[in-house]
């Protein structure tokens, strides 16, 4: 940026042709990622569809009702496709003759149905995709037994949380290979050109049938009210659908070789839901009584409708495969299929073309192979996601400013919101909406193909349809007013700063972004410090059953809980905003005095958390040499709660490092700080802000929550075998606790915290998740993060030994670059060509349609590393990806020539695979 605050002339680049596509998006406003795989996965069961009196979202809207009734928000389906506001939407339904209904969704048990809470019980692999989707792969794995639909949701409501889960593969459907792989691929001639091919691999030893339907249609949007025009679906010729929609236009889906159209409306079937007549004969499910029941009455004979699918009937050679070929464009032509197949092979040369220059050289075939199907794991989780809670409390009769609001519904505060945004989600099955701090996550692997889409996410948050008024980011759709760990500050910093090294300084995005956040973090400070003790609470914090109490609810104790979780992330946020104003600064001086401002509050949070003298009311446990949570009892006294959690080493990550010529840059700056430590030397003394007497490697300064003897005493714990350092990553909980778990009795109540290496055995936020033992991919890169940024500030001279007891020391850098090893060891084949992710499940292991498939789990087995929780978080799991790519660019002497508070900082070239030129 100028001085005035002007953009520079980007650089330009040695481009391939998908940057191209990229920058002409960008630039020119070409809609190149107008149409994607904007569908969500799982529609039912969320809180948009509720309408409950209860609130009981899964039992209001089932997955059996889902083919017969009308989604009010949003659309699901099988390798979905769509417009970026949902409204033509594309997917695959199949039928292998013997299932009672199609398969037009994923099916998955609710949260009552599973002893470990909801879970998606299918096979599907998102193997490929551009950033503009101009070429996209998935795999979907179809049983040609009868899917075992019953025998999954007894056999798992039988089981208990003891248990390990009854999953597809365990029913035996797959053992003798009678499946068909189905592969979606799309591939854009043009903006608003796509090439569908649906090609279908018989894996069985016998010839089989597959009834494949592609099927077109329109989101509901006429049956709520507002007189809304209806579009419109018609068959023209006998291959072609034409589809008119008052906002969209008008599109062609062509379909190659001998397939029957059928059309009907996207309804509900209500004399199947409720009892009562329909509307129209021609209903959501038609298709399936078409096809499974021979209803021919149920479609329209006119061959118009607001939903269309092409009926093919494929016989697939045991072995082989078959194809089908289709194109849905704004445009039609005579020769839709002539070049088809040549533009698919070009898209895909364009794709390998991308990923070949941003993806390290040094990496090896099988760590390319995760670090690709990672991020289009990133970028196949991308929904439109439609929620207006003005609209939706009114409909409620919960409205509080609006109606008599006299219904009781949830996030009733957040009336201000209109979500309509295609959004990176966590899980498109399990999490089909946004979490805030998540979603943070989801951006650094994102900015490895589009720093644009990146930093729109990031944005997103902060704007005033999303943001409440009172400065809090939304949470998630249970409960928007919940809190997440304020993590925003630091993508913004990570995306800025990358972007920076490539030529790229977007300082408008940095201070927009700063303008939401300086909102957002007073939120925290009057909102969750509001005694002004600089000691935060926030509740459950993302950890989810991390604590012996649900810190989302009153304790049962009474009194209150200082959390040293809640607390370090408030420093790491001051941190992250001082940085902030430092950059800014340059631009305007009174950035300067913001930046006093949150130098300070750091100061005054860590003082906080270890305080002069031997204190029992403080986190910091001398003896321990550990931070644990405080428990306060109404009546003034206080406790530790000593369990060894990640909640104690999440201030390892608490720390920025600064040139030693920081202050004299900025001489208003070091005014307000001499005044600090003329007013306060004690508190100076104590903490860990390096000054004038105590510069690290180069003169530089540091904060940090932990000062050298903390973090020696901590790594201590941390890489521990016996403790946190798994061969797989850093656990969430000790391994201490295995043998001495935490107890605490109150009134004849056993509260109890033991090391759990694999599932939850409480029901605790549901029970689908655990924080007391497994590897979680993001507080790991916030740890990794933490060791490189101390990095700079104790240069080679400074190693601890790792492992403990091991007697081999390495830098922190070398700490960081170890635990980065372990965690991708979870994805990667081992000397016996195992991947640790796939645990003893021989079918992934062994069968060569199985083992180079990656699923990127929630979180992972903290002894063995297999995959557990959800099975499709790519979101924040997608990390994986940018820690491969940092551990083949980063070098500790780029580490060390450039402090940062990112995950370290490296040149231009280590930044990027491409050569950039001026």
């Amino acid at each position: 940026m100028t001085a005035e605050g002007q953009a520079r002339p980007p650089l330009s680049y040695v481009e391939v042709t998908e940057q191209k596509r990229l920058n002409e998006a960008r630039e020119q406003g070409i809609l190149w990622k107008k149409w994607g795989p904007y569908l969500s996965e799982r529609q039912w069961g969320t809180v948009r569809e509720d309408y409950s009196e209860d609130g009981n979202a899964w039992d209001y809207f089932t997955h059996d009702q889902s083919r017969s009734r009308a989604y009010r928000w949003g659309e699901d389906g099988l390798a979905g496709f769509s417009d970026d506001k949902q409204q033509i939407c594309f997917a695959v339904a199949l039928w292998n003759g013997r299932d009672p209904i199609l398969k037009e969704r994923m099916f998955g048990l609710t949260n009552s149905e599973g002893n470990h809470g909801e879970d998606v019980k299918e096979y599907y692999f998102y193997l490929d995709s551009t950033p503009t989707h101009s070429y996209m792969k998935y795999l979907y794995k179809y049983p040609q037994s009868e899917y075992p639909y019953l025998d999954l949701l007894e056999t798992n409501k039988r089981r208990s949380r003891e248990e390990m889960e009854y999953e597809l593969l365990d029913t035996g459907i797959f053992d003798d290979d009678r499946y068909f792989d189905v592969f979606v691929e799309y591939a854009k001639a043009n903006p608003e050109d796509i090439l569908i091919r649906i090609s279908v691999h018989n894996r069985g030893p016998e010839a089989a049938h597959l009834h494949v339907l592609p099927t077109l249609w329109f989101r509901n949007t006429w049956s709520w009210g507002g007189n809304k025009p209806k579009p419109v679906l018609s068959q023209v010729d006998q291959d072609k659908i034409h589809a008119s929609h008052p906002q969209l236009g008008d599109y062609t889906l062509q379909c190659d070789g001998a397939a029957e159209l059928l059309f009907t409306e996207n309804e509900s079937n209500a004399g199947r839901l409720w009892g009562q007549p329909n509307p129209s004969p021609y209903v959501k499910d038609a298709f399936h009584q078409y096809v499974i029941s021979g209803a021919r009455d149920a479609v329209n004979p006119s061959k118009t409708g607001t939903k269309a699918a092409a009926h093919y009937l494929l016989e697939v050679p045991a072995g082989g495969s078959k194809v089908v070929r289709l194109r849905l464009g704004a445009r039609t032509g005579a020769d839709a299929f002539d070049t088809f197949d040549q533009v698919f092979d070009s898209r895909l040369a364009d794709a390998n073309e991308f990923y070949d220059r941003i993806t390290p050289h040094s990496l090896s075939e099988d760590e390319r192979r995760v670090h690709r199907q990672a991020l289009a794991g990133m970028l196949w989780s991308k929904q439109y996601y439609y929620f207006d809670l003005d609209r939706w409390l009114t409909e409620h009769n919960a409205h509080p400013l609006l109606g008599s609001g006299k219904g009781a519904s949830r996030n009733a505060e957040w009336f201000h919101m209109l979500n309509s945004d295609v959004i990176s989600m966590p899980d498109k099955w399990e999490y089909p909406w946004y979490a805030a701090w998540d979603l943070a996550f989801h951006t650094l692997s994102l900015s490895l193909v589009d720093f644009d889409f990146a930093k729109e996410q990031l944005l997103l948050m902060l704007r005033s349809l999303y943001a409440h008024p009172n400065g809090q980011i939304p949470a998630y759709e249970w409960n928007f007013g919940d809190v997440n760990p304020p993590v925003h500050a630091w993508a913004t910093l990570f995306l800025f700063r990358i972007e920076t090294e490539l030529g790229r300084a977007d300082l408008r995005f940095l201070e927009r972004s700063f303008q939401g956040l300086m909102l957002n973090f007073n939120w925290w400070v009057n909102r969750k410090d509001p005694e002004g003790r600089n000691v935060f609470a926030g509740g459950f914090l993302g950890l989810d059953n991390i604590g012996v109490f649900d810190r989302s609810s009153p304790l049962p104790t009474g009194g209150y809980l200082d959390q040293a979780d809640g607390t370090a992330w408030m420093a790491f946020y001051c941190l992250c905003m001082l940085d902030i104003a430092l950059i800014l600064v340059e631009y305007d001086p009174m950035y300067e005095e913001i930046a006093a401002r949150f130098l300070e509050h750091f100061v005054w949070i860590t003082y906080a958390m270890d305080r002069i003298g031997m204190n029992h009311d403080e986190m910091w446990d001398t003896a321990d040499g550990f931070f644990y949570d405080l428990l306060h009892f109404p009546n003034g006294d206080a406790m530790r709660l000593k369990i060894r959690s990640v909640v104690g080493l999440l201030p390892l990550g608490a720390a920025a490092v600064f040139e030693g010529d920081t202050l004299p840059k900025h001489p208003r700056l070091r005014e307000l700080v001499e005044i600090f430590r003329e007013r306060h030397p004690e508190v100076v003394e104590k903490i860990a802000v390096s000054d004038g007497t105590f510069a690290g490697y180069g003169g530089r300064r540091m904060a940090s929550v932990c000062n050298k003897e903390k973090l020696q005493r901590i790594l201590a714990y941390m890489l521990d075998e016996n403790e946190f350092l798994s061969p797989y990553g850093i656990r969430s909980l000790s391994k201490y606790h295995l043998d001495h778990p935490f107890v605490f009795h109150l009134a004849g109540q056993e509260f109890k915290v033991q090391y759990l290496p694999a599932e939850s055995n409480t029901g605790m936020f549901g029970g689908n998740s655990n924080w007391r033992g497994p590897i979680w991919m993001p507080v790991n890169g916030l740890i990794i993060r933490g060791l490189l940024v101390m990095y700079p500030f104790y240069g080679d001279d400074f190693r601890v030994e790792c492992p403990t007891g091991s007697g081999k020391y390495m830098t922190l850098y070398e700490v960081s670059m170890e635990i980065s090893r372990r965690l991708s060891n979870i994805f990667l084949r081992d000397a016996n060509g195992q991947r640790p992710v796939y645990g003893g499940t021989k079918k992934f292991q062994e069968d060569p349609h199985w083992r180079d498939y990656i699923l990127f789990y929630e979180y992972f087995h903290g002894d063995n590393g297999a995959g557990l929780g959800a099975s499709h978080q790519t979101g924040w799991t997608g990390l994986i990806a940018r820690l491969l790519d940092f551990s083949a660019r980063l070098t500790p002497k780029a580490t060390l020539r450039t402090p940062t508070a990112m995950l370290g900082e490296m040149t231009r070239e280590q930044v990027t695979g491409q050569d950039a030129v001026s």
